[in-house]
């Protein structure tokens, strides 16, 4: 029996590991695929406190060096089920079942999918969800990046240190990201703005992506684009289906200001729970408050 367990290894479950190991809690973290979570996949964060610039992946190894040097065990298993066992949990992995008397659920999010025709078909031959994954396979082409977000803009000033051209298609007349992004985005001659326009759908060959169907949200006027790259950041899906307690209508775990669940003893912290923002700095604050309470609960619920 375990004290605690962590599902996800991003930003919160490895705060989240860090406080509960200063609190001397046997704790397990388990991570599906591999530490660090999605901002592995960014190359340049600006706004997490302490690092004026610094990459995904070096700020997530720095997480993990940290965590692990306060004993913090790591296993890779992906959750498919917790039961609340009055007493403990019962968390049933691919690996096996493990028990703990509090789980923090920090299993964040994954890429939406726009669901157009040719869409799947592409993938790994031209459709992508991750700029610093794939972009320099485009290197001297022109590409489209699907988003309005800080996510497209962020992906898309990366690529256009590589490719010929970035072509943005947003669904409105307005993009939402920072201010500062898009102000950079709006400066970049290599960027051309397709507003109000969405997919309809993504056209190659066995070559690959030739071009995507676009269509104007208020004309309906219908055009194509010709690019062999499609980079989509239309938003997340929470990884939240191995749990049942109160979630929104997109599936985010709903939490109280403890990040206690509906489920007593569990906790969500970071992308995968119902938030205004999901950034770094966010997730680290959510792991910590819900290491903090689980700890609380654990103590006061010893039998």
């Amino acid at each position: 029996m375990h004290d605690l367990v962590i599902i996800g290894g991003g930003p919160g479950g490895l705060t989240a590991g860090i406080y509960a190991k200063r609190a001397l809690l046997d704790t397990v973290l388990l991570e599906k695929l591999g530490i660090g979570g999605q901002i592995v996949m960014s190359d340049l964060i600006e706004n997490y406190p302490g690092f004026k610039e610094i990459s995904g992946p070096e700020l997530m190894k720095q997480f993990e060096e940290q965590a692990k040097s306060f004993g913090l065990e790591v296993r890779f298993a992906e959750v498919t089920k917790i039961t609340d066992k009055g007493g403990h949990k019962e968390i049933e992995t691919s690996e096996g079942t493990l028990e703990a008397r509090a789980v923090v659920i920090t299993s964040g999010s994954r890429a939406k999918r726009l669901g157009v025709p040719g869409e799947s078909d592409f993938i790994g031959r031209g459709v992508s969800f991750c700029a610093t994954c794939d972009g320099l396979f485009f290197k001297n082409r022109e590409v489209a990046v699907i988003g309005g977000g800080d996510t497209a803009l962020k992906e898309g000033l990366f690529l256009s240190k590589i490719v010929k051209k970035v072509h943005l298609v947003h669904r409105r007349d307005e993009l939402r990201g920072e201010k500062i992004n898009q102000e950079r985005a709006r400066k970049d001659p290599k960027f051309e703005f397709h507003l109000n326009k969405v997919v309809e759908e993504v056209k190659g060959d066995f070559m690959g992506v030739s071009s995507i169907m676009l269509k104007d949200t208020k004309t309906g006027e219908r055009s194509e684009l010709p690019v062999e790259g499609v980079f989509v950041f239309i938003g997340w899906d929470p990884n939240t289906d191995f749990i049942d307690v109160e979630k929104d209508a997109q599936g985010f775990i709903k939490t109280n200001m403890a990040m206690a669940t509906s489920m007593p003893g569990v906790f969500a912290a970071g992308d995968c729970r119902h938030t205004p923002l999901r950034q770094v700095a966010t997730a680290v604050g959510d792991g910590a408050v819900a290491a903090f309470e689980a700890e609380h609960y654990i103590e006061t619920h010893r039998g």
